[in-house]
């Protein structure tokens, strides 16, 4: 083999893959090779691992880095009751702040990538109030961060389709203007109803939009029972009759977490069906889905940070290996197993959703990986070590949980 001088090649010595044995991670050109593929004569950079635990670097399915405070001073929230008070408290943070959102959310972004992320779908904001701001400043901050992190930006009209007016022109805007790969959604047949004044044709609007660009949708429902249940075969049926197996999703699915037996699976098959995926950001325990049984039924499911310390609450990260972490807390686990099936839905289950492979560290994956002081994945999900090193396609992107 001839070597390839513009080839860049980097040995990562004495890790531990998955808490295996002890051996060397060889990357080339940002994929894993197979020990003994670096021709003769190439050039290699090599990273002492020091028996460090090698573990596949996660996907954040669901995040909004336009509203975060993160890095700024304290912001004291006040009550707020039903999503209509809280949107108030979005515009109310917003036009207090002084870091522009651009450099806030690339903060945000930069924090998560130095924890272990190696992609996010960022669900921005698109308002009258903000117009286009959001998805122009997160959109910066993506470019900033390439190579880094892949970011998916999703146009989200929060303030409601059809009770918010020029909403629907703004996300045809966003999606003309191709910074954004989905078109949002949010409760059709609860909050955007409530003093709307029609007749719930917000699903009409966000499909067609995404129809006439060619973008995905990603859209949230937090209503429960029936109301959250009958859009949501509303939101299988338009997918399966349009063709867009695979480019929709639905985050949150309240009223799917509230299904068990027969009726949890009548509607995994129904969304399997279609293609329709799910996000789940385990905010408590009566919301987190029922991930691995959804999955059994043939359903994607990402997991997802949410907000992190915006105007709805004070707490988040963006750290998805301590989302892994709440995922199974919120669900009680107690085996090695299901401890890795939550460190998996936060990096295989992202991974499907966002279409991307799994960084599963066997040749021909992607050099995407992170080491950590650790026995194994499951001891790893609770104890929550510091990310020593971040690798992003081979190349070394944060040292300590900082990046460099």
């Amino acid at each position: 083999m001839v070597p390839n001088p513009s080839s860049v090649t980097t040995v990562f010595r004495d890790v531990r893959p998955g808490g295996g044995p002890r051996t060397d991670l060889i990357a080339v050109d940002g994929v894993l090779v197979a020990d003994g593929s670096v021709a003769a004569g190439t050039v290699v950079e090599y990273v002492d691992g020091a028996g460090r635990l090698a573990l596949p670097t996660l996907v954040d399915a669901h995040l909004h880095p336009d509203k975060t405070t993160w890095g700024e001073p304290w912001h004291r929230r006040r009550p707020a009751r039903g999503i209509a008070a809280y949107v108030e408290g979005d515009v109310e943070l917003y036009r207090a702040q002084r870091t522009p959102l651009a450099e806030r959310a690339h903060r945000l972004m930069a924090h998560a990538a130095a924890q272990g992320t190696r992609a996010m779908r960022a669900h921005v904001d698109v308002a009258p109030a903000y117009g286009l701001e959001g998805v122009e400043g997160v959109a910066a901050a993506r470019e900033r961060l390439r190579g880094v992190v892949d970011v998916e930006v999703v146009a989200f009209p929060q303030h409601g389709v059809g009770r918010t007016p020029g909403v629907a022109e703004l996300l045809e805007e966003a999606a003309a203007g191709g910074l954004v790969s989905h078109i949002g959604g949010i409760d059709p047949e609860g909050f955007d109803l409530e003093g709307a004044g029609r007749d719930g044709g917000q699903l009409d609007t966000v499909f067609g939009i995404a129809e006439r660009h060619g973008l995905g949708l990603d859209i949230h429902l937090h209503d429960r029972g029936e109301g959250g249940l009958a859009p949501l075969r509303d939101i299988a049926a338009r997918t399966k009759a349009l063709g867009l197996r695979g480019k929709v999703n639905v985050g949150h699915a309240f009223a799917v977490a509230e299904l068990s037996g027969a009726e949890l699976d009548e509607m995994a098959d129904v969304l399997a069906d279609a293609g329709v995926s799910l996000t789940t950001v385990a905010l408590s325990v009566t919301t987190v889905l029922p991930f691995r049984r959804l999955a059994e039924r043939g359903v994607r499911v990402g997991l997802g940070s949410d907000g992190v310390r915006d105007s709805w609450s004070p707490f988040g990260n963006a750290d998805m290996l301590h989302r892994a972490w709440l995922a199974g807390w919120a669900l009680d686990v107690r085996l090695d197993e299901e401890l890795e099936a939550c460190f998996r839905l936060a990096s295989d289950g992202g991974a499907d959703l966002l279409g991307l492979p799994h960084a599963d560290l066997c040749p021909g994956s992607p050099a995407d990986f992170m080491l950590v002081e650790g026995e194994c994945v499951a001891q790893v999900v609770v104890d929550q070590p510091r990310r020593e090193l971040v690798v992003r396609a081979g190349r070394v992107v944060a040292r300590d949980g900082r990046p460099v």
